[in-house]
């Protein structure tokens, strides 16, 4: 399914001569065991999309000795389209990182669930704050089927055209545990909302993060893309300072943060957050005009 990129995630703008423009920082001649990326706003085009010049970049990294490890907001509802992504090889981080799969062998590493009377606090607290709010729920008991559709609430506006239950806020939690919590306000934007629920949520409660797409996302605590991607790292071999990663939104920032902070290299795409560049020492080109693969192409020299 093609999944087109939402608004939200263009309003942050791009560099100027985002079409050209690649700062390497200080790489010095080094050279990454790994390679970490984020897939929607970055690796991928607005319509959700592997161009065949990021394609001919990732297998360049292959044939070099080079892991791609795609990682993700996506859930595993989404996994045959992260599949295909990253054309069905290493490791996959999902749900940002929740739930990770070895993509040769369809074995799943790691998945994480939120007790529903845990997210209910953490909702509750929110609004508190926040005021009232609509969401959504991806429920963890569907991660055996990998295709459960959303939990949606009336009103929520999802931005992307799939299957969901639409119901009323009472219902919208599950029973059992849930992946993730999306959080929607009619008067604050994702940044805003981000920033308060930061302040009311405790990490040993929940992690709150957002993705772009215009709400925040609630997840288990401990359940970032850093530690998602410390499980695909441990499975290669490879430590967090020979990682070179790429990302947009501050979803990103736990991984980018964990990978510049051991000695590797983050770099961001000129259409990424305020927050993403200025925690990355690289820049690249934006998602549309094949940043990521420029960037690879430079280091690779290929």
């Amino acid at each position: 399914m093609t999944r087109e990129r939402p608004k939200a995630l263009k309003a942050y703008g791009v560099l100027p001569d985002a079409d050209r423009v690649i700062d390497l920082g200080e790489m010095d001649g080094w050279r990454p065991k790994l390679v970490a990326s984020d897939l929607d706003g970055t690796l991928l085009d607005s319509d959700g999309e592997v161009s065949p010049r990021t394609r001919a970049a990732l297998e360049a990294c292959w044939d070099a000795g080079i892991p791609v490890v795609g990682v993700t907001g996506r859930g595993p509802r989404l996994l045959d389209s992260v599949r295909a992504a990253l054309d069905g090889r290493g490791i996959a981080v999902l749900a940002q990182g929740g739930f990770v799969v070895d993509l040769e062998r369809d074995e799943v590493l790691r998945t994480v669930g939120l007790p529903r009377e845990q997210a209910q606090a953490v909702i509750e607290r929110i609004e508190a704050v926040a005021g009232d709010l609509v969401m959504a729920v991806e429920d963890a008991s569907e991660q055996s089927e990998v295709s459960g559709p959303l939990r949606v609430q009336h009103g929520f506006d999802w931005p992307y055209p799939e299957p969901a239950h639409l119901l009323p806020k009472d219902e919208v939690l599950p029973p059992g545990a849930v992946l993730k919590v999306f959080l929607r306000s009619a008067a604050l934007g994702q940044d805003e909302l981000l920033a308060r629920a930061q302040r009311v949520v405790d990490p040993a409660d929940a992690e709150v993060t957002h993705a772009g797409l215009g709400f925040i996302e609630v997840l288990p605590p401990g359940i970032t893309k850093a530690t998602g991607l410390a499980i695909a790292l441990e499975r290669y071999g490879v430590g967090f300072g020979d990682v070179l990663v790429f990302g947009d939104m501050p979803n990103d920032l736990p991984m980018i943060g964990a990978v510049a902070g051991a000695g590797g290299r983050a770099v961001a795409v000129a259409n990424a957050h305020p927050a993403v560049r200025a925690a990355t020492t690289g820049v690249t080109s934006g998602h549309d005009a094949d940043g990521v693969a420029r960037y690879l192409e430079a280091v690779l020299h290929v």
